[in-house]
């Protein structure tokens, strides 16, 4: 009788019978000694903990975590296009056997996953793909609270163009004169729940505004000002964590959203998201993508964290050149730093030179505007919530890095907080912090006119 797999059809092995071994017998000591052969003496096979598949527009990952390495090997192949992936010293059990299920149907790069045992000790996953792509295939050492990884990055041949994307949404002239409503493919309109544009979008000024001619509050007409919204986290790492279970990745991609879309909605201003769904994207890449588009500012949202659960409060924070200008800004640096440890970074594949070159003679400058545009947002932050501390704090935050962007880290509050943690949960007070962050942009932007790029006409 053959047996039907997921590879086809499985030939049985002859068995010659011996006087006192039975057939069972004789499978269970071939079998023991299959295992041998496939497992080296002392070394455990490996446990497969967990599977994972984050879908997004600019690449699918997929990650597979173990006990120990895992021992792989992988092809592409063509008509149809599928990658082929074995995994050495595994079994079939449950949580491989699940990973088909985890695709969506709305991937952009996965039709389905086929998974199953090629040989006695190899597991075999075939990729059926939608498109042809570019993959990255890599281990990653144990980290926080993940063990041993293999990802498999699922790139377009094309990659995705942070510029291209933003001015598809819409032309410099429309984007100059103000989108009273956001259009069905913007991100924004698309966050959980996204608030009536007719209350949320437009705020009256605050008191010390209203007195001021209209016109001196905004930019020149013909100057279109980007700004770079960064969402800290995503993907494999999920941030500071909640004790309700709130992930901090949700929290600053939904916030995100809600200032983007205000930031469409005013004349002359538009925004960029350097991630708009649940994936991980490195912290250098982040900086890359908003000199791509040549923003005139860098605003990356977090929620804060700290072992006390009474800790509370706003924070913003710039770069530092000289050290950090306290212990608490250098740890919280640190963590931040740590971001693409486990978010999971290919070191292949990163641009030395780009990294290396990231600080110039500009910095200097930069960070003097960067620390403008923190107070500025600051003042409003103080106007919802508590301020952690009540002056910009500064250390060596690797997102931060733009050597001709001015660029903050806005800490909204503290997720680890039980009482701030239901605030950042809930749609009103994240509309107020999009709101509070959108007047500290037009208070800098009043006092600092924005620099020589982007011009409409």
């Amino acid at each position: 009788m053959h047996k039907q797999t997921a590879f086809g059809t499985e030939q049985p092995a002859p068995v010659t019978a011996r006087s006192g071994i039975s057939r069972r017998e004789l499978l269970k000591f071939a079998g023991a000694s299959l295992t041998l052969l496939v497992s080296p003496v002392g070394m455990a096979a490996t446990t497969v903990l967990g599977v994972r598949v984050w879908p997004a527009a600019e690449y699918t990952r997929i990650t597979i975590e173990g006990t120990t390495p895992l021992k792989f090997t992988h092809m592409l192949v063509k008509d149809p296009d599928r990658l082929v992936v074995d995994l050495e010293g595994v079994e079939f059990d449950s949580v491989l056997q699940s990973l088909p299920s985890k695709v969506l149907e709305s991937d952009p790069y996965i039709k389905l996953i086929r998974a199953g045992r090629n040989r006695p000790g190899v597991v075999r996953l075939v990729v059926e793909l939608k498109a042809e792509i570019n993959p990255q295939v890599f281990p990653l050492a144990p980290v926080a609270n993940y063990g041993h990884r293999l990802v498999l990055d699922l790139y377009p041949t094309t990659p995705v163009d942070p510029l291209l994307a933003l001015i598809q949404k819409s032309s410099p002239l429309d984007a100059a004169a103000g989108q009273p409503n956001p259009e069905p493919g913007n991100a924004a309109a698309q966050a959980p729940n996204p608030q009536p544009p007719t209350t949320t979008a437009r705020q009256d000024p605050p008191p010390e505004q209203r007195n001021t001619p209209a016109r001196g509050n905004r930019p020149a007409a013909n100057r279109l000002i980007t700004i770079a919204l960064d969402p800290g986290h995503g993907g494999e790492d999920p941030g500071a964590v909640g004790s309700r279970g709130s992930f901090e990745k949700h929290v600053t991609l939904s916030i995100a959203r809600r200032l983007k879309q205000r930031i469409d909605n005013e004349p002359n201003m538009r925004a960029m998201l350097t991630r708009d769904g649940d994936y991980f994207v490195p912290l250098q890449q982040r900086v890359s993508r908003a000199r791509r588009v040549e923003a005139h500012l860098f605003v990356s949202i977090h929620a804060d964290a700290f072992v006390r659960p009474d800790a509370r409060g706003s924070s913003v924070f710039v770069l530092s050149e000289s050290g950090a200008s306290s212990s608490a800004a250098r740890m919280l640096a640190q963590k931040e730093n740590e971001a693409d440890l486990i978010g999971g970074i290919n070191l292949a594949k990163q641009d030395g030179h780009l990294a290396r070159t990231l600080l110039d003679l500009s910095q200097t400058a930069t960070i003097n505007d960067s620390l403008k545009l923190g107070k500025a947002v600051l003042n409003e932050l103080g106007d919802i919530n508590t301020l952690h501390k009540g002056q910009v704090e500064q250390a060596g935050f690797a997102v931060l890095k733009a050597p001709d962007i001015p660029s903050i880290l806005v800490e909204t509050a503290f997720i680890s907080n039980p009482e701030e943690e239901q605030r950042l949960n809930d749609e009103a007070y994240q509309d107020k912090m999009a709101d509070a962050i959108l007047r500290g942009l037009r208070r800098y932007f009043r006092d600092t006119p924005p620099a020589g790029r982007n011009k409409v006409a």
